[in-house]
């Protein structure tokens, strides 16, 4: 996604507050120095760094400016590229933090996701109540932090409409997710409105996800790495306190996890 020179701009106006706040003082040179695009985030997922306390706690602070800086690059009308199905990814590829052989089971008479915080309508929903909600299908580009990319077909419920029909309080900060596999993250409010935020329950002209792929139903978020794309989902909390994720208390990877 192309970025502006405004947008670039907007980001060390950012990270400038924040590190004042901080009480860390960085003339304009040094913030022009300083990636605010992602190259932390990489840093953190991809190199071998000391374990020492010192500079975990620096490099802590560096993650945090960096989701604050992608954030502030983020505009709601900028989409992730589209395709078209001649350019799927056949097979699909599996990933997730255990093995294929481990792909939890789920039960669709059984299985609820739990919908609550700061929402009107606490609820749990059953898989048909989702998919009777409007549906639209996408075809976008996952890309893994790992370094690897699969084009998939996506149909599902826009994650906006869905926090709207429960009555979602929308200028809270965050939406926090649970995953039966025992994964869990969260994203920023304006990630979950992205037009493109998807709760998929199905996939490749299908109904139904595949096992390996979220079924019952999984967050697409073209906008985010694969990491921010929960699978399994069964809770789903708006919110204004913050929670990490998974692989971000696991390896210290970039909480916001855009592109």
């Amino acid at each position: 996604m192309n970025r502006t020179p405004a947008d670039e701009e907007a980001a060390r106006r950012l990270l400038s507050r924040e590190l004042q706040a901080r009480g860390v003082a960085l003339d304009r040179r040094a913030l022009l120095r300083l990636s605010v695009a992602g190259g932390v985030s990489a840093l953190l997922a991809g190199c071998d760094v000391t374990d020492t306390e010192g500079m975990q706690a620096v490099l802590r602070r560096i993650s945090r400016l960096n989701d604050g800086a992608q954030a502030a690059l983020l505009r709601p009308g900028l989409r992730a590229p589209e395709y078209t199905a001649a350019q799927l990814t056949k097979p699909f590829r599996f990933n997730a933090f255990y093995s294929e052989a481990s792909v939890p089971e789920i039960d669709e008479a059984t299985w609820r996701l739990e919908v609550g915080g700061r929402v009107q309508h606490a609820a749990a929903w059953t898989l048909g109540e989702i998919r009777a909600l409007p549906v639209v299908t996408e075809i976008t580009r996952l890309i893994c932090i790992e370094g690897w990319s699969a084009i998939g077909q996506w149909s599902g419920v826009p994650l906006s409409h869905f926090l709207r029909h429960v009555g979602a309080d929308l200028s809270a900060r965050y939406v926090a997710l649970r995953c039966a596999d025992g994964y869990y993250t969260s994203i920023d409010m304006e990630s979950a409105m992205h037009p493109q935020t998807l709760l998929a329950h199905g996939f490749a002209g299908a109904t139904r996800l595949p096992d390996e792929f979220g079924f019952p139903l999984r967050l697409r978020i073209p906008i985010k790495l694969g990491f921010k794309n929960p699978k399994h989902l069964v809770g789903l909390t708006v919110t204004d306190e913050f929670s990490s994720g998974y692989w971000e208390d696991l390896h210290g990877y970039n909480w916001f996890g855009g592109l």
